[in-house]
């Protein structure tokens, strides 16, 4: 079982998979692929190709299932939209063109 893992572009709850997850497994609600470097534990946006392990290849796209031998799915990989600066941005954007 996924304790606590939810998918990392929807937060859908992963709960119902087993461990590990396959290559081309995909998120039930959203149809996401999940062997992805989004729901890694390695992934990290602040180091060279956004993964913490040196020996890993370099996948160039992060949300799409790859072959990486180092995967380990991460709970908490699902992070909301900032829906406030959304409104704020909409906002903004109705009072420079008027609201329709």
């Amino acid at each position: 079982m996924a304790h606590g893992l939810t998918c990392w572009q929807c937060g859908a709850s992963l709960e119902a998979y087993s461990l590990p997850l396959r290559r081309l497994e995909e998120c039930k609600a959203c149809r996401a692929e999940l062997h992805v470097c989004r729901l890694c534990v390695e992934y990290d946006t602040t180091v060279a190709k956004h993964c913490r392990e040196p020996t890993a290849d370099e996948v160039r796209d992060k949300t799409h299932a790859n072959f990486c031998d180092h995967f380990k799915p991460q709970a908490g990989a699902y992070i909301p939209p900032d829906t406030a600066a959304i409104d704020k941005s909409r906002a903004a954007l109705d009072d420079l063109f008027g609201k329709q």
